[in-house]
């Protein structure tokens, strides 16, 4: 079984995937529980300054997030033209032009979803994302795919 699709990251994909990327780490959560905090000790106080700080803390990582994923789509030259990727049964191939890299399932770290895209972690940092949008009907069989070729316990997609 195998499938083959051409994908395009921009920066809204980008973001969708960065948003997740932070969030699911200490240091993202640890940021947001700082912020409701500083929310509920506003509430408690009404004092203004508190409000800003808490209101800082909550939107600045989203925010240098937006900009880091327009920036990156914009000045990353594998993501100026499609990504070409093709799903076999001993890996993913990723080609633009005439550069082609083969990754084998045994090296990929875990797969998980995003309301935008389906992304394979190829190292701790590096992923294959795959637009839904990009994907159509195909998402169910890229799906089927990476469930048959990597354990379960690093399988965490949600169609």
């Amino acid at each position: 079984m195998e499938i083959e699709f051409d994908i395009k990251i921009t920066p809204n994909v980008l973001y969708d995937y960065m948003l997740q990327h932070t969030y699911s780490r200490l240091p993202g959560l640890m940021g947001t529980l700082v912020g409701v905090l500083l929310l509920f000790l506003f509430a408690a106080n009404r004092q203004p300054l508190i409000l800003i700080i808490a209101l800082v803390v909550l939107l600045y990582l989203p925010w240098t997030l937006f900009l880091r994923a327009a920036t990156q789509a914009k000045s990353t030259p594998a993501f100026q033209k499609p990504l070409h990727y093709k799903l076999t049964e001993e890996g993913i191939q990723v080609s633009q032009d005439e550069t082609v890299e083969q990754m084998a399932w045994e090296g990929m770290v875990k797969a998980i979803s995003t309301p935008k895209s389906i992304v394979v972690y190829t190292t701790a940092v590096n992923a294959c994302i795959f637009p839904k949008k990009d994907l159509g009907d195909g998402k169910y069989k890229v799906i089927e795919i990476i469930s048959t070729h990597m354990p379960p316990k690093k399988v965490k997609i949600r169609g």
